[in-house]
């Protein structure tokens, strides 16, 4: 069945690479980001293949997530798939240097702006008892590391949120996933380290991490199952990445 699919932070990174996958299925798209320019040329490029209706949105814009969805043209209007996407991380300082600008930027993003899109998409896909919403959370919302502090604890309350959400949906036919990719080079540490391209490389040197291609195939694996079949969370790292033993922290001299 042709499906309806709004994206967020469609224009670059796993938004885009979703957004290709889907259009190669014939879906039509709903492709939401900030910046304009990269995300008409993503709806330009997929429009040969299927019907695209880009929007210029912040998600952290309660009032403009309102006016995108309630403005969607007619065909587009019914969504059956929600990835929400957009998120980032900025800077890796411990909390006690931690600029709280980054912070509130985190939090109304990769929080507030995913559950305004849930709720505001949500009802529709109740009252037709069909969709399914991914949600992209990270390997961070479990396994903490030394300035992961607000990013970590966002992304954490994706993993718990789409949980609740699956407890909230109980006796319907709507779906939820949590989608918790580990290492993957997108623009990701770029914008985390303000577009410190040197800096941003570093994080990648030496290792096949995951692609955004990667990310995209699985979101794609998990909406395309029959729709009995939930997939709650999934985590994935590359096989470059994994855990580390316990930090201890010893005194000076000690043996």
């Amino acid at each position: 069945m042709e499906r309806t699919v709004f994206i967020t932070g469609a224009s670059s990174g796993f938004g885009a690479a979703c957004a290709r996958q889907f259009a190669e299925q014939g879906d039509r798209l709903v492709l939401a980001a900030r910046r304009t320019g990269p995300l008409l040329a993503l709806a330009e490029e997929l429009s040969a293949r299927t019907e695209v209706h880009p929007v210029t949105l912040d998600v952290r814009s309660r009032a403009r997530v309102r006016e995108a969805v309630e403005g969607l043209p007619e065909r587009f209007r019914e969504v059956d798939l929600l990835v929400n996407n957009a998120g980032l991380a900025l800077g890796l300082e411990p909390a006690h240097r931690a600029d709280l600008d980054e912070w509130d930027t985190m939090i109304d993003t990769n929080v507030k702006g995913l559950t305004y899109c849930t709720r505001m998409l949500l009802p529709g896909m109740v009252a037709r008892n069909r969709g399914h919403i991914v949600n992209i959370g990270s390997t961070a919302g479990a396994w903490p590391y030394p300035g992961g502090n607000v990013y970590g604890g966002t992304k954490a309350f994706v993993e718990q949120f789409s949980r609740n959400l699956r407890a909230d949906l109980l006796g319907t036919r709507v779906r939820v996933t949590c989608l918790a990719p580990g290492m993957a080079e997108t623009e990701f540490s770029m914008v985390r380290f303000r577009g410190d391209a040197e800096k941003a490389a570093q994080v990648y040197a030496g290792t096949e991490r995951l692609t955004a291609e990667d990310v995209a195939g699985i979101v794609g694996w998990v909406t395309g199952l029959p729709p009995h079949v939930n997939v709650n969370t999934l985590e994935v790292m590359s096989i470059d990445q994994s855990w580390g033993p316990f930090a201890v922290h010893r005194a000076d001299g000690a043996e």
